[in-house]
């Protein structure tokens, strides 16, 4: 067999080591071009699918600024200044972050960052809470910062949080290191973020279709669609669906299992996020 011949699909005989040839040499001439090879190579299986998603993150994320992925203002876990050590507890037990930004009496007058273990410390060592002098120092940052700079800053400077201010100065939102690590390597879920997932995971469209959340349980769909898809691989169906195309879907492709029609309504880069589902009465009404 000649080197030439596993890489002649689409890419007019040309051997994979001319290809790569290519990308050193600087002939491609745009990230479009890059990624492009690079789902060529996951089609040739050079790539894995979860691989071929860390590299496209990795490529994109200097397109991205802040404002595309921080956690909106409403949904930001603050402490204010004069909070009682009750009150400062409550919020860090039921939220589960180790990290708050404090506030004076004007919500837009950030102080400083609480972290939970200086609030240990200060268990240890007793005495009257004085929640300013345990403030570390959070930076502020514009909203159209490229999370390519900031994820360096992160690096850089050794910090896990910033806070994301609007033009006129006042918090637009928040932003972690995660939030850019995951524009690379995907979801990170830790044991918190099941608490965070939508009540409604599936719901009824109208014409036979339901809409149906990537990260909702497999036993979750069984009991839902009285069926009994296998979950000892996998626990979303989301994983399950990804594992059955083979390869990480796009919106549009769609395929059937055990009589479910299973529709890729929305993914980005590295996961499926929603899908159309048509159950077999569905299906049969249908046909």
């Amino acid at each position: 067999m000649s080197e030439d011949s596993p890489s002649s699909n689409g890419s007019g005989g040309r051997s994979w080591l001319d290809r790569i040839a290519s990308v050193l040499s600087g002939e491609l001439r745009s990230r479009d071009q890059l990624i492009e090879e690079l789902r060529a190579a996951r089609d040739n299986g050079l790539l894995d699918a979860d691989t071929l998603g860390m590299l496209e993150g990795a490529i994109t994320v200097s397109e991205k600024r802040v404002e595309d992925v921080m956690i909106p203002r409403p949904r930001i876990v603050a402490i204010a200044a004069d909070a009682s050590l009750e009150q400062v507890m409550n919020t860090v037990v039921e939220s589960g972050h180790s990290r708050f930004p404090v506030h004076g009496d004007d919500p837009d007058e950030i102080l400083g960052m609480l972290h939970a273990k200086d609030l240990l410390r200060h268990f240890a060592k007793g005495g009257d809470l004085d929640l300013k002098a345990m403030l570390r120092p959070l930076d502020l940052i514009p909203e159209s910062k490229r999370l390519n700079e900031l994820l360096k800053d992160f690096r850089v400077n050794r910090q896990h949080l910033a806070l994301v201010v609007d033009e006129y100065g006042g918090v637009a939102g928040l932003i972690t290191i995660e939030d850019v690590l995951e524009e690379i390597v995907g979801e990170i879920d830790d044991e918190h973020d099941a608490e965070d997932l939508p009540e409604v995971q599936i719901s009824a469209r109208g014409d036979g279709v339901f809409l149906v959340q990537a990260l909702t349980p497999i036993e979750s769909f069984n009991e839902h669609f009285s069926c009994d898809f296998p979950d000892d691989e996998f626990d979303t169906i989301g994983g399950m669906v990804t594992q059955a195309f083979g390869h990480l879907p796009e919106s549009g492709e769609s395929l059937e299992l055990t009589g479910y029609r299973f529709e890729v309504a929305k993914a980005d880069q590295r996961k499926v996020v929603l899908l159309h589902v048509r159950p077999p009465v569905a299906l049969a009404e249908s046909a």
